[in-house]
């Protein structure tokens, strides 16, 4: 956890942390993906002591994600269409394309 941060970071942090490792990334990735996006959402606060303006400018992550995840024109990712194939026990989803997996799960 980057220094100075508070208790809301910290659980954010373990948050995401806990996300990434559920969806197969490895400890070292988590924790690294974990830190960076709790010091930028940090930095867009104003909470932390020094940042780029790249990361108080542009769009939050936490909407960024929102906004890829089930719209626009390329919609779900296949990591999620997958999830999903996963979840409804749908066999060959291992060998699946995206297109082929979202066919599969029937939207």
């Amino acid at each position: 956890m980057p220094a100075g941060s508070n208790k809301k970071r910290e659980r954010q942090y373990e948050h995401i942390k806990a996300g990434l490792k559920e969806r197969g990334r490895s400890e070292d990735v988590a924790e690294e993906i974990a830190a960076r996006t709790v010091n930028k959402e940090r930095a867009r606060a104003g909470e932390a002591k020094e940042s780029s303006r790249s990361s108080t400018h542009d769009i939050s992550s936490s909407r960024r994600g929102g906004l890829r995840s089930h719209s626009g024109s390329k919609g779900r990712t296949k990591a999620q269409l997958y999830n999903e194939a996963k979840q409804k026990n749908i066999k060959g989803r291992s060998t699946m394309n995206k297109a082929e997996l979202a066919k599969a799960v029937g939207r």
